[in-house]
């Protein structure tokens, strides 16, 4: 069943106003809600004294309109009263200093007793709740993250550490502790990478951001296994943050989980200097998130209107919030919950606008999220289920996404951006992709994109290796097998593990200042060698040692060195992009490896228009997206039936401004 829902905050209101809301949620075509992920002061008022009846009483009332209830384990904004006890509890910014209360989030998730107050409030709901028909699942917390540099979370790294490393002598080794003379004799010497200590060892502070990673995956274990425990029958997920968050190794967090839910926020604070939404931003934060499980994933808080603490975003514009979640749902949502039902009237989100706005009366925001429902309620069963099948992939390692917040090498580079990039050039081409962990079988692709994997552990190389070993083609971009899996650059020429597949090695790198660039000339036959693009921030100068040159430098020292190669390995191809570029660089790139992969676009659209597609067996399904607010015409090629209003589409059609048409052969 495709869920349709909203998160909902009865403890806001008063009980009676519950009716009006639960009779408009239904009218609109809501059949599930989210609850009491903030309630931990409400369900616990005193230290172990716990109250569910008002809870009780909206679960039953939402029930009986057939809405379905999700419950969120509240461990993310603890009483007062527990702070107060546990003053040790609040986390240590990476200045040092301790956190006070008054936000969310805000607790330390190695603290032994609100580990133990997490377990208990976990243990007393699931019990509560675990036969109850209108509950049908869990979520953990809400969008863990932060790290931690407490005393506790020290005490717990060096734990960690001696688990991972078999004594002090081989840490010492690795890390290359003997620079600064910085030799351990004892556990208890490793320090944090506290932003007062200046520059920290590169291996120490990934081990210590790895560590913190695994502190949150640890601590939402202990959940997990008391929900799985107590309610066998319900699903466990946890609300992520999309592709933009980088504290939390997202794949490990994923593993234990039914399936993934996410936050999809497109007009947000940060959008307010332009304005402008990217399509491929919301494209890609769909893709990772699915890429995490490799599994259809949820909405859990999906964009209802403007966001805002202190500052309020611009209002999505008519037919955004409807465009946003039919293009989660292009991706592979499985469920769409609105954030949130009605906006606060108190708190620190007065401006964190809902569905509704303060006074709670119906508006254009709630007829576009009912127009949905009606949709939905006709569309769903169509919908949920299929599956988005993609021949592409995208490698993701938060290794290095870790080690390049360490040492972003230049300050124009910048690991995310450049991932957003290469994705960009195969979103505009309506090219549906996967984004993969750096061991995860890639053997179904026909192309794999591996971008800057600057920490490269043997596994991974020895898994792309295999890839184009066995027919694969693989692109490698600058910087990767610079380091080994302690962050420590390899005794070897770079690519250091990939130089072999691909049949390069690295001379020399320039590392370019802001008002420094370079350009390209494509020079393989086949490719138009007029075509030039502008480069800069990082310039690999190769040296070839089987590849052949794909691009030439035009300038500088090392201008008619390549820039990109090629090279047969195996079955496969490899390709090395040794520098940066622009969109039209990827552009021009893309279309190229699209040819040599033999992929073709899902259909031809103007640019403002986004096409993917979602497979329910051998029934294929094609989702048009108009991102723009204008008037697009697209063709689809074929005769189609639009599921969302049963029309029939046998030639060109014209789009409204942001538009959707979900299409199914007729």
């Amino acid at each position: 069943m495709f869920r349709f829902g909203v998160d909902y905050y009865p403890e806001h209101w008063p009980e009676t106003r519950w009716p009006e809301d639960a009779r408009l949620m239904a009218a609109a075509g809501i059949n599930v809600v989210r609850l009491a992920e903030f309630a931990w002061s409400k369900m616990e008022p005193s230290d172990g004294v716990f109250d569910f009846a008002w809870l009780d009483r909206a679960i039953d009332l939402l029930a009986a309109h057939g809405i379905a209830v999700i419950l969120g384990t509240p461990t993310a904004s603890p009483p007062p009263w527990l702070m107060g006890a546990h003053p040790d509890a609040y986390r240590v910014g990476p200045d040092g200093r301790r956190w006070t209360y008054g936000n969310r989030r805000e607790y330390c998730p190695t603290h032994a007793a609100y580990r133990a107050h997490s377990r208990r409030i976990t243990e007393a709901m699931a019990q509560h709740y675990a036969t109850n028909p209108a509950v049908i699942g869990w979520q953990t917390d809400n969008e863990f993250g932060d790290r931690c540099y407490c005393p506790t979370c020290v005490d717990n790294f060096q734990g960690w550490l001696r688990g991972h490393y078999e004594d002090l002598t081989e840490l010492n080794e690795r890390w290359g502790t003997v620079f600064w003379s910085h030799i351990y004799n004892g556990w208890e010497e490793i320090p944090p990478p506290l932003a007062t200590g200046g520059s920290p060892n590169p291996g120490l502070a990934l081990a210590f951001y790895r560590f913190a990673s695994d502190s949150y995956v640890t601590f939402q274990q202990e959940q997990i296994d008391i929900l799985r425990a107590q309610c066998p029958n319900h699903f466990i997920t946890h609300n992520f943050m999309g592709f933009g968050y980088d504290r939390i190794n997202y794949f490990d967090l994923a593993r234990n989980l039914d399936f993934v839910s996410w936050d999809n926020y497109q007009r947000m604070q940060w959008t307010m200097s332009t304005g402008v939404i990217d399509p491929a931003a919301g494209a890609l934060a769909a893709d990772t998130m699915r890429g995490l499980k490799q599994k259809n994933f949820w909405i859990m808080e999906q964009q209802a209107g403007s966001g805002g603490w202190e500052m309020v975003s611009v209002a999505p514009r008519p037919g955004e919030i409807r465009l946003w979640a039919y293009q989660s749902i292009a991706h592979g949502a499985d469920a769409i919950v609105f954030f949130r039902w009605r906006t606060m009237r108190y708190g620190t989100e007065q401006y964190w606008h809902g569905i509704l706005d303060h006074h709670g009366i119906p508006g254009r925001r709630y007829d576009e999220v009912r127009r949905m429902g009606d949709e939905i309620t006709r569309a769903g069963n169509d919908i949920f289920g299929s599956t988005v099948r993609a021949k592409v992939a995208i490698v993701l390692s938060y290794d290095a996404r870790f080690a390049f917040q360490i040492q972003p090498n230049n300050p124009q580079f910048d690991y995310p951006r450049h991932i957003g990039q290469i994705y960009r050039a195969l979103h505009a081409q309506n090219i549906p992709v996967d984004i993969v962990a750096p061991t995860d079988d890639l053997s179904g692709y026909a192309l794999v994109i591996a971008p800057s994997v600057y920490v490269l552990p043997d596994d991974v190389a020895a898994n792309l290796v295999e890839y184009v070993r066995d027919g694969g083609l693989l692109v490698v971009t600058q910087r990767s097998g610079v380091k080994d899996d302690d962050n420590t650059v390899v005794n070897m020429k770079l690519p250091g593990l990939l130089a072999e597949v691909c049949g390069i090695e690295v001379a020399e790198y320039d590392s370019l200042a802001p008002d420094m660039s370079n350009a390209v000339e494509f020079v393989l036959p086949g490719m138009t060698r007029e075509t030039m693009a502008a480069v800069g921030t990082w310039c690999d100068v190769l040296e070839l040692a089987g590849a052949e040159a794909v691009a030439l430098y035009t300038q500088d020292y090392y201008a008619g060195t390549p820039a990109i190669t090629r090279n047969h390995f195996g079955a496969g191809q490899a390709i090395y992009i040794g520098t940066v570029g622009g969109d039209p660089f990827y552009a021009t790139l893309t279309q190229w490896l699209l040819e040599l992969a033999a992929l073709e676009p899902l259909m031809e659209t103007p640019a403002p228009v986004e096409v993917t597609e979602r497979w329910q067996g051998d029934r294929r399904l094609l989702f048009v997206l108009n991102h723009s607010d204008s008037e697009q015409s697209v063709n689809p090629g074929g005769a189609f039936v639009d599921l969302l209003t049963n029309e029939t589409i046998d030639d060109t059609v014209t789009l409204a401004p942001r538009g959707v048409l979900v299409l199914a052969a007729a």
